[in-house]
């Protein structure tokens, strides 16, 4: 029986590294009558097409975020792209007389690599927990891709002797949700950051009603300021692990001042946890 355990466990662990080894590409469909807009997370430095029935269009003089793909009928070829960062993204594309689909939003989880390999020193070695690994690289990449946007979930916003604090969106994306935060300092005095948390509040139910709060710890934190200065607004996000909530819970944003007085507590309504982005 071990014997069988094992085996099967070896096929298992072959055939999940085929997968990893040869992603299955999503194929994109264009024709000669319509532009099919393609907007990638960050500006493209190369667009390739394998074949000449295929034109893939984008800015060469100034880096866009988008690329504009015709083509003309005959056999299925590949698009490569490549980011300024060196992301690559691969694609099937296809001729096909009607389009469905004219604008292609393209996350930077699609890309299937990237150009330039990391290299590791051997002195390094032994701080190799100094070093970034891709999943935080990943999420520095996305968080850059998010704050870019400027896309907004809804009206989350409350402010405190001029200064505001606002959640821009909520995003959902694997098994994260990335808060898009924004303080604004319109007083005449710099705000020093003491903390920023997250919590889970539930309102209990019966004739002694309570309030009971539960942290949640972001698994990244990307641009969080430690001051912002008078006049200034400042743009971050947290990421913290995906969940959902009940009628009766909320998120709660609490900031608070260092050394001051200026606090605020930002309320959530599940609704915008339960339907992110």
């Amino acid at each position: 029986m071990k014997k069988y355990i094992i085996i099967s466990a070896l096929i298992i662990s072959s055939a999940f590294a085929k997968a990893q080894t040869y992603p299955v590409l999503d194929t994109i469909y264009a024709n000669d009558t319509k532009n099919v807009a393609l907007f990638f997370p960050e500006p493209i430095r190369q667009g390739i097409t394998g074949s000449d029935n295929f034109v893939f269009t984008y800015n060469r003089e100034k880096e866009q975020y988008f690329g504009l793909l015709q083509a003309k009928p005959g056999k299925e070829s590949n698009l490569l792209v490549v980011n300024r960062s060196g992301s690559i993204f691969s694609y099937i594309v296809r001729y096909k007389k009607q389009l469905s689909k004219l604008n292609y939003f393209i996350p930077l989880s699609n890309s299937i690599g990237n150009e330039k390999p990391i290299v590791i020193d051997s002195t390094q070695v032994d701080t190799s927990e100094k070093s970034i690994d891709n999943r935080t690289y990943y999420y520095q990449k996305f968080c850059s891709y998010l704050l870019d946007r400027n896309q907004r979930i809804g009206r989350i916003k409350k402010r405190n002797e001029g200064i505001f604090l606002s959640v821009e969106n909520i995003v959902f994306d694997k098994e994260e949700l990335y808060f898009v935060i924004q303080i604004e300092n319109n007083s005449t005095l710099d705000y020093d950051l003491n903390f920023l948390n997250l919590s889970i509040e539930t309102r209990q139910k019966g004739k002694k009603k309570s309030l009971q709060r539960l942290y949640q710890e972001p698994i990244y934190r990307h641009r969080l300021p430690s001051k912002i200065v008078e006049g200034k607004m400042i743009r971050f996000v947290y990421v913290l692990p995906k969940f959902s909530l009940s009628n009766d819970r909320r998120a709660i944003l609490e900031l608070n001042e260092k050394d001051g007085e200026r606090n605020i507590e930002l309320k959530i309504s599940h609704r915008y946890i339960n339907n992110p982005n």
